[in-house]
């Protein structure tokens, strides 16, 4: 098994300034080498699990570093203990992005989305709500109640929250509208009352989308793809 150490020089071989240079204009910090995502999946694809590996190389700050190791990390070994220290870490929304799509794999994912979509914390809260929006795509047992209560918690506090909390509660509407037409019904009124999510993306050219508007063109897509089918 490679080492911390291996894994790190390779990383930093792999880097590019140009690359850092993208990650920084969507709020990487300065510790990071600019490792591509092609190189990044040759990497996992490589190692495939190793949580030690994984947990060594979350401790080691470095942005790249940190997106591997949400690669490689075991969801069946994650505990309490891991999950809080990853998210109390973040420092933007990229790695942020990459720890909600390892927490979603964990059987914590419904204790976690409780705790962060109430947290006030930018990141955490980011999280939550996107741990939330993949519930929505993937997890057909959970009810249309467990969802329309969270709606209605996006309705009554999303323009008052932080700006990549809204960003992640906007996508939540989304993904939710697009789980089923009870909840489509429910995510477009939603959507409507809510009005336009206003998100500063930085230097990049980033938008946030109109729920709505997303929602009927993505479900139209759908049919059309049937009725071709």
């Amino acid at each position: 098994m490679p080492t911390d150490t291996a894994v790190l020089e390779e990383l930093r071989a792999l880097g590019t300034a140009q690359t850092c240079k993208t990650y920084r204009r969507h709020g990487v910090g300065e510790n990071v080498f600019g490792v591509s995502y092609g190189d990044l999946n040759k990497l996992h694809k490589r190692i495939k699990r190793d949580h030690a590996l994984a947990q060594a190389l979350w401790a080691s700050g470095n942005h790249d570093a940190r997106i591997l190791a949400t690669l490689i990390a075991d969801p069946q070994a994650a505990d309490d203990v891991l999950l809080d220290t990853w998210v109390r870490d973040l420092d933007n929304y990229v790695i942020a992005g990459a720890v909600a799509g390892f927490a979603a794999k964990t059987t914590l994912v419904r204790t976690k989305i409780e705790a962060w979509t109430a947290a006030d914390d930018e990141w955490t809260g980011s999280v939550g709500w996107d741990l939330l929006g993949s519930l929505a795509t993937h997890d057909p047992a959970l009810s249309d109640a467990y969802f329309l209560r969270y709606l209605d918690m996006i309705r009554g506090e999303i323009h008052a929250r932080k700006n990549r909390v809204r960003h992640a509660m906007n996508n939540a509407v989304i993904a939710i509208g697009l789980r089923n037409p009870a909840l489509q019904a429910a995510a477009l009124v939603a959507a409507t009352q809510i009005g336009p999510v206003i998100v500063d993306h930085g230097a990049t050219g980033c938008k946030t989308p109109a729920a709505a508007a997303y929602i009927q063109k993505t479900l139209e897509h759908r049919n059309g793809k049937a009725v071709r089918a």
